[in-house]
């Protein structure tokens, strides 16, 4: 299967995608690193074993698209909206349900809520006083 930059990416494609993405070293690595060119240079090669010819580039661009959908989507149905879906949805969903929560999502009035954690479990002053 070749794929010029322009065109959009087939149904086996993007399934070709999963299956790399789902593998267990290949989240765990995604998870949270920023500077990821050299895993997206991987996932290109593995696609190509598998008949997916992509470059690193388009490799990421895809992978970012379907995780904004799939988050876009997820937090319509999490608001009462289950009439918005898209393809592979299920299946992005086995992949980055068990990614944890960001900090950023995590903060409430710009404190870190496993900060407050730590602080409610550690005996304070005022007992010990």
């Amino acid at each position: 299967m070749e794929s010029g930059a322009g065109k959009h990416w087939t149904e086996e494609e993007v399934k070709a995608l999963l299956s790399v993405w789902s593998e267990k070293n290949i989240r765990k690595q995604l998870h949270g690193t920023l500077r990821n060119k050299g895993i997206f240079i991987y996932i290109a090669k593995r696609l190509q074993e598998l008949g997916v010819c992509r470059d690193w580039k388009q490799c990421r661009a895809k992978y970012k698209n379907l995780k904004y959908e799939y988050r876009t989507i997820k937090y319509a149905h999490n608001s009462g909206d289950v009439t918005k879906t898209m393809k592979f949805f299920h299946d992005l969903d086995a992949i980055l349900r068990y990614e944890p929560v960001t900090q950023l999502a995590a903060e409430e009035n710009g404190r870190c809520s496993a900060t407050e954690t730590q602080l409610n479990t550690s005996p304070t002053t005022d007992s010990m006083q």
